[in-house]
């Protein structure tokens, strides 16, 4: 599996654009804050990594109406990736070219304004656009249609691993004979009823204080944060010399009977067979950094058991923009990519690393020589999920 990355956008609650955020990231910003979008005096959970200053000017305005925020997001990402790429659509025939991205569920804040409209008025004042703006293959229906995409094309819902999973189908689409692959993912559930459905996990921070909110692999994890955004990323045969290349992929589920981080171990062991690569040869660990003290120490254990203790630089930028879903690791992705570009590795924000996990963890932006990037996600149900992006 060699499949190159030509261009690259993002959007994140620390820029509106990929240098904007890549910048702030390696200042030690963070995005998290006070949630604004919606009253959340009524919720255990009043911390979020918001996009705040969002305008979908570039979109068309009939779009509007008829979209949710995270699908006017995920297309304003994804012409910048095309943009990046240089690729000229006119000059490509419209079935070489194919879309993959990942979702979570649909547009959630669409949706619970619709359903309110159903439950207060009735359904004659439910909008027709619901009966796609809800739905989780909106934003690769509505990307393939803005960029004249007719290639073959998909979503993958494997809840926070779906972001690095579309990555690697698409990948694979590529060997199939798309000539080009707009995947990645951008999401966002921030409204009343994403929060409550996050909450109902049991795993979103309670801290009303932004810096200690979300700190994963800290010995004061008690949640993550909810985040919204992501990275959209375009895909081909052949590279243009500026970025790396999607090497390998692994993917399990758990067997609740397993010692915990065994799935994960497992899809790391499988995306170094898939590259060809030894454990040796991974400078860089992106980690899922679920925020909880059980899933970070599976996780470490995982880590250490493949890479030995404190050995591997293991970082989670994600810190600084909570966790957006399926959008979370398809912009670990582009972070990836962005680090070995700059031979840079960029911070875990406000964490004290945990000396007990035996991680590696790197809390300042680093300087070090950089050829291949593992990237780890999980989902809620048992997805595990390993990618890795090198030169």
């Amino acid at each position: 599996m060699t499949a190159h990355i030509n261009g690259i956008d993002i959007i994140s609650p620390l820029g509106l654009s990929r240098e904007e955020h890549w910048k702030a990231l390696l200042d030690g910003c963070s995005g998290l804050g006070p949630t604004q979008s919606f009253d959340s005096t009524r919720y255990d959970n009043p911390i979020s990594g918001e996009i705040l200053h969002f305008a979908p000017d570039d979109l068309p305005k009939r779009l509007l109406p008829a979209t949710d925020r995270m699908t006017q997001m995920s297309l304003v990402a994804a012409a910048g990736a095309f943009d990046d790429s240089g690729v000229d659509m006119s000059q490509v025939a419209p079935l070489d070219v194919g879309v993959m991205t990942a979702a979570t569920a649909g547009g959630y804040a669409f949706g619970q304004k619709e359903l309110q409209n159903l439950w207060s008025k009735g359904p004659k004042y439910v909008s027709t656009h619901q009966s796609y703006a809800w739905f989780y293959a909106v934003n690769t229906g509505q990307i393939s249609i803005r960029h004249g995409c007719q290639g073959h094309s998909g979503v993958i819902v494997a809840d926070d691993a779906g972001g690095l999973d579309a990555i690697a189908f698409a990948a694979r689409r590529l060997a199939r004979g798309n000539q080009i692959m707009l995947t990645g993912s951008v999401d966002s559930t921030m409204c009343p009823w994403g929060r409550v459905a996050h909450a109902s996990t049991g795993r979103l921070s309670k801290s009303a204080d932004a810096r200690a909110a979300y700190l994963p692999f800290d010995e004061r994890a008690a949640g993550w944060v909810n985040g919204e955004g992501g990275a959209h990323l375009v895909l081909q045969p052949h590279s243009d010399g500026r970025y790396a290349a999607v090497l390998g992929h692994g993917a399990t589920v758990d067997d609740p009977r397993a010692t915990p981080g065994t799935g994960l171990g497992q899809a790391i062991r499988i995306a170094l067979d898939a590259a060809r690569l030894r454990p040796g040869d991974i400078q860089v660990v992106f980690a899922d950094a679920a925020g909880t003290r059980e899933a970070d120490r599976a996780e470490a254990a995982a880590l250490t058991e493949i890479f030995g203790p404190d050995s591997v630089p293991v970082t989670a930028p994600k810190a600084a923009t909570g966790r957006m879903g399926c959008g979370t690791a398809s912009l670990d992705v582009a972070m990836a990519v962005l680090a070995i570009r700059d031979q840079t590795i960029p911070p875990t924000v406000n964490v004290e690393a945990d000396e007990s996990l035996r991680v590696n963890l790197c809390t300042v932006a680093t300087q070090q020589p950089i050829t291949n990037v593992l990237v780890l996600a999980r989902g809620v149900g048992g997805f595990n999920s390993a990618l890795i992006v090198g030169t």
